[in-house]
């Protein structure tokens, strides 16, 4: 019976529906996240440009994004909700032993959440109703109540790969908790502003990417000129500063959580000069099936040297390490994130030849064919991120202290696979009506655009800002049942 076989027969029943579960949450409530913790900004910045500038057209935006971040607020309020009860009812064993230790990163979050609800419906509200630099200071702090969130969270989950601030009893329990040393471990730092940036590439990438499709299909006015150029510069300026994050944050798992990077590079023995493998799965017996093997390209890139030691994975007992299945999903993940970055590094700095060039965009269809499809590319990699963060600390949940078996719930198998065919229908329901409403909008802001441009009896949308008088409604749009104008649509526009 091989050492993987008696971990699965060692395995209570309910862990499987469990993680399942879970994962499908995680999966799919990390899809909105860089809406919410970069689009205030984005939003606030292109609003900053109108207001300065007096420029219609970048207020309109403003107020069209900030419908679009309110709507998937509501949207991540219904799958933030269902991650909270799950944690309680999946996990009650870490959270039963470990919640005092790392409960406050979850406590902050709250509150992060809190005050971005609060921001966002100032800001809402604020569109007509307030003068326009008083509107605009007053959600002034909703980028960084987004990023106070992401703070929470990210400080849990960094604490569950790097446990620190604690001493245990003789029953192993912890005491003596030191609240500052449990938020601030040692993979704190890299975690936090490596994931911050990725929200900040995705969100840019994808709203950009709406305007590369209308940009594609021949709507060159200023209104998708400028809905692309704004986002899409933000990105591609953190694109290459994300790749130098990225990199010290697989460093900082190098050296604080050794078994996890050999699983990220499929290193089965402790050695120097350890090859690097492009994709390529494990076997059992430590070699590596296919993919591209670089000669001592790992311990270069982990010590900046070929003498570099690497740790491998028969450092540790096989019921301490991930499975060769959970190493090569790791590996996997991990090389399709960095694959993705390098290629948007040459969209950026394709972008940025350009501008710094002709002080204008570049003019193949080929790039914006790339830039319509960098947002989606970006979410892939935030989720192969999440799955070389989660499957690599396999199978502890608390690293080197509690295992996932151990915290896992004792309620049945059968009700969990019932309860996972339930989030799935909800999730299905919830993301299926964010899609239509985002839709519905689209539509109507691009019927109030078009009728305005067809009736000829009044200015193009872009001058009717948002904190000047209605313009009166063309016949155009009027005359289109169930439809309102951009400008008598109040704050939702």
């Amino acid at each position: 019976m091989t050492g993987t076989a008696i971990l699965l027969a060692a395995t209570p029943p309910q862990l499987l529906p469990a993680r399942e579960m879970m994962a499908f949450t995680l999966a799919m409530h990390i899809l909105l996240v860089p809406f919410g913790v970069a689009l205030p900004f984005i939003t606030l910045l292109m609003h900053y440009r109108g207001l300065r500038r007096d420029d219609a057209v970048a207020l309109t935006l403003a107020r069209r994004w900030s419908a679009v971040m309110a709507v998937q607020f509501a949207i991540g309020v219904v799958t933030g909700t269902v991650l909270s009860f799950e944690f309680g009812l999946l996990w009650p064993g870490m959270l039963g032993r470990w919640g005092d230790v790392f409960g406050l990163g979850f406590g902050v979050e709250a509150w992060g959440f809190f005050l971005e609800a609060v921001l966002i419906a100032i800001y809402l509200y604020g569109w007509r109703r307030l003068r326009p630099w008083t509107h605009f200071w007053l959600a002034a702090p909703l980028p960084l109540a987004a990023l106070l969130g992401a703070f929470g969270i990210i400080a849990a989950n960094s604490w569950m790969n790097t446990p620190r601030g604690f001493a245990l009893d003789a029953r192993g329990n912890p005491v003596d908790v030191d609240v500052r040393k449990a938020v601030f471990t040692p993979i704190f730092g890299a975690e936090y502003w490596h994931f911050v940036v990725a929200m900040f590439l995705t969100a840019g990438y994808l709203v950009a990417g709406v305007y590369a499709v209308g940009w594609l299909r021949g709507r060159r006015d200023r209104y998708h000129r400028l809905g692309f150029t704004l986002p899409f510069t933000v990105a591609a300026i953190l694109t290459p500063v994300q790749f130098v994050i990225g990199d010290s944050a697989a460093r900082s798992v190098f050296h604080k959580q050794p078994v996890k990077f050999a699983a990220m590079e499929l290193v089965w023995d402790t050695d120097t000069h350890v090859p690097e493998y492009l994709f390529g799965r494990l076997n059992s017996d430590g070699t590596v099936t296919g993919g591209l093997k670089i000669p001592q390209l790992d311990s270069i890139l982990a010590g900046f040297k070929p003498s570099t030691q690497v740790t491998g994975l028969t450092s540790v007992p096989a019921s301490d390490r991930p499975t060769v299945v959970q190493a090569t999903i790791a590996h996997w993940a991990f090389d399709i994130m960095v694959t993705i970055g390098s290629l948007l590094i040459l969209l950026a700095l394709w972008y940025g030849w350009c501008w710094l060039r002709r002080r204008d965009l570049p003019r193949s269809r080929w790039f914006f064919r790339c830039a319509a499809v960098a947002g989606v590319a970006c979410l892939v990699t935030v989720e192969c991120g999440w799955i070389t963060t989660e499957v690599g600390r396999q199978p502890w949940i608390v690293y080197d202290h509690m295992r996932v078996s151990e915290a896992v719930t004792s309620t049945g198998a059968g009700s969990l696979w019932t309860i996972l065919g339930i989030v799935i229908v909800l999730y299905a329901a919830v993301f299926g009506s964010f899609l239509a409403v985002l839709l519905k909008m689209r539509t109507r802001w691009r019927i109030a655009d078009e009728g305005y441009g067809a009736a000829g009896a009044a200015p193009p949308p872009e001058t009717d800002t948002p904190y000047g008088p209605r313009e009166p409604e063309p016949a155009a749009v009027r005359a289109t049942p169930g439809q309102g104008s951009d400008r008598s649509a109040g704050g939702s526009s």
